[in-house]
């Protein structure tokens, strides 16, 4: 009786497999490409320690028309960002410190250092993450200017 449920399992096993109910898994590891890793911004200002506030993750898309320059503004929290298409010229406002990011490149943004960055003859897209906290705000605008996004 016993070799008969065996055979009775290893039947419905091998129908189901045939059916595609079961699949094989393939385990392995997957490839990574670091695209970058920093404890300082573009413009060697090194980060601060983070502070004991609930972390919130944020990812934006942004769209910059080709010829436009950002509003000046400061980010209150570590971030980076990755070029999907165009470039982006960042300027540091107080040391007048530029640098151009193209498309595949990424680059880590300036924590509370007065910036804005400017699109090419293109437009630019770009994907950013900010590392903050729970309330607080990605980017804020330096008085009289308007938000970034």
């Amino acid at each position: 009786m016993h070799a008969a449920k065996l055979l009775s399992v290893a039947t419905v096993v091998g129908m189901m497999i045939s059916a595609g109910t079961l699949h094989a898994q393939n385990v392995a590891t997957a490839h990574k490409d670091v695209l970058l890793q920093s404890d300082r911004s573009w413009n060697g200002v090194a980060y601060k320690p983070y502070s004991s506030g609930q972390p919130q993750l944020t990812m934006i898309r942004l769209t910059i028309p080709a010829h436009t320059a950002l509003p000046w503004h400061t980010h209150p929290c570590p971030n980076a960002g990755y070029v999907l298409e165009g470039q982006l010229t960042i300027t540091d406002r107080e040391s007048g410190k530029q640098h151009t990011f193209h498309k595949g490149e990424a680059f880590a943004e300036s924590v509370d250092d007065i910036h804005r960055g400017q699109s090419g003859n293109t437009q630019t897209v770009l994907l950013l993450t900010y590392a903050g906290e729970v309330g607080q705000p990605t980017s804020v605008p330096v008085k009289g200017e308007k938000p970034e996004y």
